[in-house]
């Protein structure tokens, strides 16, 4: 077994060869077989990750961490290497990244049946899947930022995957300069964090920060500086439109990137904890942030009709959850929660695309009395959004039940946006199952066939695991035990989350003749169905802007810099011309030209003196 757990490395290999072999089919190399065996040959690669990837966690369960670095830049005093750490929570990450890749290429066998894109739709599924398994052993900054600009890349060239649609296009851009932004202050902070430390790699700058003596103010910038990309990459306000617009792209891509691509961002966070310690503000930060994302991304998730954005907003809430836990201090539950979210979440949209692709519309007010006709997608909804909340045993209860023991010692008010938050979700997610679900059959749901056994046999699967999740965790004692806990935090948990359950099944499962949505008033149902205002906020000031200056740099270029340019041009042609006339071949005006030079340049002297 040792030897899986040395050569773990070649797990994001595997998945660079896997992409390497799609690409055969994609520019049309290979056109006598069609670019299906594109899909089965990147499927098999990926059960061969995932199988490496299970042997070496039987290697290094309760083992030391153990750490290979292989150097890759030495200049002037310059050394960077490429650390790998090889512990239980690297090599778990494997596993549940692989494990979710299979299923997630699996489903997109029968949801990409009659696509023509399989060698490119797979290809960067296998880019995904390098890039996070990169990132789930990386043990440096310097290369952590490398593989979250992969993940990046990889994002804008899967959500504009069908690129002939205007819409995908806008999606694909827009997501990629949001998170420009973000990447771009997180490089200042990687640059100066070298500076003061004289190293990246993770362990070694929670070394540093025991000793750091910085003053209060550069502490704070270098901290501000380096929670800045995470927030993008966790969609957290005021960067948190780029998620909504990506649910352009395939569903199976959108399971990957709302499950497990979007915590790329605060499994950074965890391993930069230690440094962030040195500044409250960017603590502070991260709890305002994390505690408006919870709350606003949930309230908006509710006033949302598109199946896709509903669930894409709930996303953002829960990152919300684990930047407060970061924040606090309660790296175990930021773990657990990031855990739990991948397999829920991705039920979820297995579920969603489900629906999706037997159906014309996406607007779930349009669906209805669909459990009849889909019991498997109804059944796989309900086990996602149980795992997502408090509702025990499943695996999200005890992951909230952490964090909330652990705030409700640390900061009480913080206990309270938890269960609010919670509360919120659940009655969005059982409002997405009752318009969509429950009912009556509506006209764009009469007919709605089940999907192929390609997508039935993955939300299967993951179904079964959501369900035995908890035991699974219990055998490797990864879940919090009742005598630890206080029991009053579980009884409101399950009260918030009961509480929320039924006031959306009182609104939507029964037959009624007010609809819920008039139960709201107007303004507020508009402010949180337009996401706050903020893309309209953004594109008055910051997009205004921009375009103000772009305007003010093009008049100054075109009139000033060209301006200037064109004079010294027509002044030079003009002498040009001038001096044609002084070429007579009469050495008498040759010798005027000289003295007349004379005196002009004695002239010039004796003025300046």
């Amino acid at each position: 077994m040792q030897i899986f757990s040395e050569s773990i490395w070649l797990v994001p290999c595997y998945a660079l060869v896997g992409t390497t072999l799609a690409l055969m089919w994609s520019p049309g190399i290979i056109k006598k077989t069609g670019s299906r065996p594109a899909g089965y040959i990147n499927l098999a690669i990926t059960c061969v990750a995932f199988a490496h990837s299970i042997l070496a966690l039987q290697a290094v369960w309760q083992q030391p961490v153990q750490e290979i670095r292989f150097p890759w830049l030495t200049a002037a005093g310059l050394y960077i290497s490429f650390d790998i750490k090889i512990s239980a929570i690297t090599v778990g990450a494997l596993v549940l990244i692989t494990g979710l890749n299979i299923l997630a290429q699996l489903y997109a066998v029968g949801y990409m049946e009659m696509d023509w894109g399989w060698g490119r739709f797979y290809a960067l599924m296998g880019f995904f899947e390098a890039g996070l398994c990169g990132l789930a052993l990386c043990n440096t900054l310097f290369f952590s930022y490398v593989f979250l600009e992969l993940l990046t890349l990889a994002t804008y060239l899967i959500v504009g995957f069908w690129f002939a649609q205007p819409l995908v296009v806008t999606g694909a851009r827009d997501a990629f300069w949001t998170k420009r932004v973000g990447d771009l202050l997180l490089l200042i902070g990687i640059i100066s964090l070298w500076s003061f430390t004289g190293t990246l790699n993770y362990d070694d700058l929670a070394e540093w920060s025991k000793v750091a003596n910085l003053s209060p103010l550069t502490a704070n910038l270098l901290c501000l500086a380096l929670i800045s990309g995470p927030l993008a990459k966790c969609a957290q306000f005021p960067l948190q439109l780029w998620l909504d617009e990506a649910m352009e792209g395939p569903v199976p891509a959108s399971m990957l990137r709302n499950s497990i691509v979007v915590a790329t961002g605060a499994y950074v966070l965890i391993q930069l904890q230690p440094v962030l310690a040195q500044s409250a503000i960017s603590n502070l930060v991260m709890i305002g942030v994390g505690s408006f994302t919870a709350i606003s991304a949930s309230l908006i998730a509710i006033a949302q009709v598109d199946f896709k954005r509903t669930l894409s907003y709930s996303v953002s809430a829960y990152m919300g959850f684990v930047f407060i836990a970061v924040a606090v201090g309660a790296n175990h539950a930021a773990l657990l929660l990031i855990l739990i979210h991948a397999v829920a979440m991705t039920l979820l949209y297995m579920s969603a695309g489900s629906i999706i692709i037997s159906n014309i519309t996406q607007d779930i007010t349009l669906l209805g009395g669909i459990f009849g006709r889909r019991p498997v997608s109804g059944i796989t909804f309900l086990v996602g959004a149980a795992s997502l909340i408090a509702i025990p045993p499943l695996g999200g209860f005890w992951a909230l039940l952490e964090l909330g023991d652990y705030l409700l010692d640390v900061q009480p008010i913080l206990f309270g946006v938890l269960i609010l938050a919670n509360g919120l979700t659940a009655f969005n997610l059982m409002r997405v199952f009752g318009l969509v679900f429950g009912g009556k059959v509506q006209a764009m749901s009469k007919r709605c066939p089940e999907v192929l056994w390609a997508m039935i046999l993955p939300m299967t699967i993951l179904t079964g695991v959501a369900l035995h999740f908890p035991f699974i965790l219990q055998q490797f004692d990864l879940l919090p035990t009742w005598a630890n806990l206080d029991q009053n935090v579980a009884l409101l948990l399950i009260g918030s989350s009961l509480t929320g359950l039924s006031l959306a099944a009182f609104l939507y499962l029964r037959d009624s003749k007010n609809k819920p949505v008039e139960l709201v008033p107007s303004f507020l149902q508009k402010l949180l169905a337009n996401d706050l205002y903020i893309q309209d906020i953004y594109r008055l000031t910051i997009v205004s802007l921009i375009g103000v200056t772009s305007k003010v740099v093009a008049w100054c270029d075109r009139y000033i810099v060209d301006g200037i340019v064109n004079l010294v041009g027509v002044g030079t042609l003009f002498s040009g011309q001038a001096l044609k006339y002084s070429t007579s071949g009469q050495s008498q005006f040759y010798f005027l030209s000289i003295v007349l030079g004379t005196i002009l340049l004695g002239l010039m002297f004796a003025l300046t003196l």
